[in-house]
C-alpha cells in the first residue's frame, strides 16, 4: 500500500480557498485522511487529540499564527516529532531562517502547484507512491 493512503494530514489556513486547493492536491496524491483548521489555536487543539503524520500550516493567521503553532507543536511532548511544512506568501530569507530555528521541516511559498507541494512533502516524508 502506498504511504499516501495511510497519511493523516492537517491543513491550517484562514483562507478556505487555500485549504480547498491544498486538499485537492493531497487527494490527487492518494492522501485520504485530511483534517482542516482555520487558525493555529484550532489546529493545536485538533493536533492534541488527533494523531497526525504531517501539518501544513499557513504563516499569517489570526489567533495563533504559523510560527506560534510551530513553536507550540515543537514544545508538546506528543507532537514534537510531527513533520511541519510552513505555507507562506513571503519567500524572504529572514522568515525561512526563523522557521528553521523553530524546527520547521520544509516551507512552501504561495502560490504553489500540486507538483511543488508533492515535492515538498516527499522531501520530508519520502515517496508518496
Amino acid at each position: 500500500m502506498p504511504i499516501a493512503a495511510t497519511l493523516k494530514v492537517l491543513i491550517v489556513d484562514d483562507q478556505n480557498s487555500v485549504r480547498q486547493m491544498t486538499r485537492m492536491a493531497l487527494e490527487s496524491f492518494g492522501i485520504r485522511y485530511i483534517h482542516e483548521s482555520e487558525n493555529g489555536k484550532e489546529a493545536f487543539d485538533t493536533a492534541s487529540i488527533q494523531p497526525l503524520d504531517l501539518i501544513i500550516s499557513d504563516y499569517n493567521m489570526p489567533e495563533l499564527d504559523g510560527m506560534g503553532l510551530l513553536r507550540a507543536v515543537r514544545g508538546h511532548p506528543a507532537l514534537r516529532r510531527v513533520p511541519f511544512i510552513l505555507l507562506t506568501g513571503r519567500g524572504d530569507q529572514e522568515l525561512v531562517v526563523k522557521a528553521a530555528h523553530a524546527g520547521v521541516n520544509n516551507y512552501l511559498v504561495k502560490p504553489f502547484t500540486p507538483a511543488i507541494i508533492r515535492e515538498k512533502i516527499e522531501q520530508v516524508l519520502g515517496k508518496l507512491s
